[in-house]
């Protein structure tokens, strides 16, 4: 008898545990559970913790209450000005009624972001069908994605989730828009930059002008300093020779026609043809009329030096 007990205590046991597993279910934090009864909803919602069941007859179905992210395809929309924009956009959610979100989508992921990219989709062309580009794309787009989230959460109510953000993360023009865009943007810079090149040819010109300017204005002022400069000097000069002059004009006459011949027979092979009795002659006449003596003497003055000898002048 004590070894039947041995050996049913155990069992007895292990039988009790199995039990107490199979009556019981744990719902995490990050979770939210319906119970089923014969595939009917008699609870939902269970807070975190340990919870009973009966076993066989009730079935537990888990979910993830955390925050989800729906990632939806690209999708072309009008404008109030019809005009088509490619968005990009996401939405964050979250279950909140277990049961309601069981009801509606069987608790089947691929069809709950099937059911709700089709209420964003709707309410998106809703909203940019009231808007232009300008306020999609400007300081109304905060604006834009209140209003969406508002309406998106509202119409997946019926699905047992919360939306609790939508929004945009690009807004592109179609292909042939945006080339038309493009090269509309082109003309615009093109014809920006002709402007501004413009401005800096007529800028570079004004500016070699001023320069040219400027250097005929320094080139004349510096000729009339020079030409004054070589005035006083002249007028010096002939102040010099006049002073010399009235010295003694006959010995300033020979040292004059002097300089002129030298400079006359410095060349060689150069012919000079003039009459004997000419002007230029005069002290060579003077000179074969003296005797070879030179000049004769100056203003009859019985002191004065007999003239200088041509021929020694010459060479």
């Amino acid at each position: 008898m004590d070894d039947l007990k041995k050996v049913l205590l155990p069992v007895a046991i292990a039988l009790l545990a199995l039990l107490i597993y199979a009556s019981t279910f744990i719902v995490n934090q990050w979770e939210t559970a319906i119970k089923l009864r014969l595939g009917e909803i008699v609870g939902s919602d269970y807070e975190p913790g340990l919870h009973f069941k009966v076993p066989l007859l009730n079935r537990i179905i888990k979910y993830d209450a955390r925050i989800q992210t729906l990632d939806s395809r690209p999708e072309r929309f009008l404008t109030i000005e019809k005009k088509d924009v490619i968005v990009d956009s996401y939405a964050k959610w979250r279950i909140q009624n277990a049961a309601q979100f069981f009801r509606s989508t069987g608790g089947d992921s691929g069809r709950t972001a099937r059911l709700l990219s089709e209420r964003i989709n709707t309410s998106l062309r809703d909203e940019f069908g009231k808007r232009t580009i300008q306020e999609v794309v400007s300081e109304d787009r905060l604006e834009l994605m209140t209003a969406l989230t508002k309406q998106i959460d509202a119409n997946a109510a019926e699905l047992g989730v919360e939306v609790i953000d939508v929004r945009v993360k690009k807004i592109d023009l179609p292909p042939e828009v945006s080339e038309s865009v493009y090269n509309r943007m082109r003309a615009e810079r093109e014809r920006v930059a002709r402007d501004l090149r413009a401005k800096g040819s007529e800028a570079a010109e004004r500016i070699r002008a001023d320069a040219d300017r400027q250097r005929t204005v320094t080139i004349a002022d510096a000729y009339k300093e020079s030409e004054e400069t070589r005035g006083v000097g002249d007028a010096k000069a002939a102040e010099i020779y006049a002073e010399a002059f009235q010295q003694d004009a006959e010995f300033y006459a020979f040292y004059r026609s002097l300089n002129a011949y030298r400079s006359s027979f410095a060349s060689t092979g150069s012919t000079l043809v003039l009459s004997p009795d000419s002007e230029f002659f005069k002290f060579f006449n003077q000179q074969y009329s003296n005797g070879g003596s030179g000049p004769s003497s100056r203003s009859g003055d019985p002191t004065a030096a007999p003239g200088p000898n041509l021929g020694a002048q010459l060479d």
